[in-house]
């Protein structure tokens, strides 16, 4: 599922880049149409962004995630002129509502204003507003369920500026958790049956947070986040080796770390990441009436480290692995296969909304 902010047109350009701002990185993806299969990843790239420059989801200091776009969109290759960004769920407020059915596009939009003004407590000229028609309403076969979104325009404006002073154009705003879902999608298309009746877990671990997904033949089933990031990683890898946060973020990406790090360092938080993964499960299971998990996958930069998915596979006993959206994909030559394995669990935002090239 996705959402586009009525401010920035819904067309699928020529060529689009898709942005993922981050804590700790910016990451950009572009794809293209495959000669074999429906997506070519043409390029990509992650570069580290200035420490509290981006703070839960907020830009606090635009110069340092200006200047990471720039050495990442360079390092790329990129020559996309227009972007697709995406807000944190923590800014979007979503509703699903119930309307009647057949109306035409411009009298939903009438509707959803209207209806807007109960849930949002700001005033209705501040905020970006959009919604998607979701299908027919279980309740009444006279109404459809219909999606709601909306922003503080301040917020999609922030996003906006960082992709036009480094020369893109922002044409679609779509929201994390929705792109990440998108790319979650394409993956599971790729396993045997399409993925159908299989219980599949995403654990995507950013800097403070981790978020749970658990989706059940294309259906999210449960959400959940939990105080678990790899920035705990990052301030010991600061501590132990003398690094600033950045180059501790690309190095832990990159494994270029000294002997000790994987015992020392690496096992201990593999060791509490999964030890926290197993207690989401169990409250997943205690809140819902499924008794079981059929794959747990990984995201996130953190996911990498070393033994980190063995750890979660003895902690859970259930099959884990990382997660690649690139997974039945074509690649470029310009991407370098074996750097990609290691980056490919970070960029799902990124690749979700690249995927919006493709919207019909």
């Amino acid at each position: 599922m996705a959402l586009s902010f009525p401010s920035l047109t819904r067309r699928a350009p020529a060529s689009l880049v898709g942005i993922d701002l981050s804590a700790a990185s910016v990451k950009v993806v572009e794809l293209s149409p495959g000669q074999k299969s429906r997506f070519r990843l043409e390029r990509y790239a992650i570069e580290p962004v200035e420490r509290g420059a981006i703070v839960e989801g907020n830009i606090d200091r635009s110069e340092p995630v200006v200047d990471a776009l720039n050495r990442a969109l360079r390092r790329s290759g990129s020559r996309a002129k227009e972007a697709a960004l995406a807000l944190p769920a923590a800014a979007v407020i979503t509703k699903k509502i119930m309307l009647p059915a057949g109306l035409r596009e411009e009298d939903y939009e009438l509707q959803v204003e209207a209806e807007a003004s109960q849930y949002i407590p700001f005033p209705i000229d501040e905020v970006n507003l959009d919604f998607q028609v979701l299908g027919p309403s279980a309740g009444s076969e006279d109404e459809v369920d219909v999606l709601l979104a909306a922003s503080r325009k301040e917020k999609v404006d922030d996003r906006v500026a960082i992709a036009e002073t480094v020369g893109l154009k922002a044409i679609v705003m779509d929201v994390e958790p929705y792109s990440l879902r998108a790319a979650l999608d394409h993956a599971t298309a790729q396993m045997p049956d399409g993925g159908q009746g299989k219980i599949i877990a995403l654990f995507s671990i950013g800097q403070t947070v981790t978020s749970l997904t658990v989706v059940l033949n294309e259906q999210t089933i449960f959400e959940r986040e939990q105080g678990f990031g790899g920035q705990y990683l990052t301030q010991e890898l600061v501590r132990v080796y003398g690094l600033t946060p950045e180059e501790a973020e690309t190095r832990k990406c990159s494994g270029d770390l000294p002997e000790n790090y994987a015992g020392e360092l690496a096992l201990p938080f593999a060791e509490q990441g999964a030890t926290d993964i197993g207690r989401a499960l169990q409250f997943f299971f205690t809140s819902t009436p499924y008794t079981r998990v059929d794959q747990i996958l990984l995201a996130g930069g953190s996911a990498v480290v070393p033994g980190f998915a063995e750890a979660v596979q003895r902690r859970t006993q259930v099959p884990t692995a990382l997660l690649n959206p690139f997974q039945g994909m074509e690649l470029s030559d310009s991407v370098r296969e074996r750097q990609l394995r290691n980056d490919a669990p970070a960029l799902l935002v990124a690749t979700g909304l690249a995927m919006r090239r493709f919207d019909a």
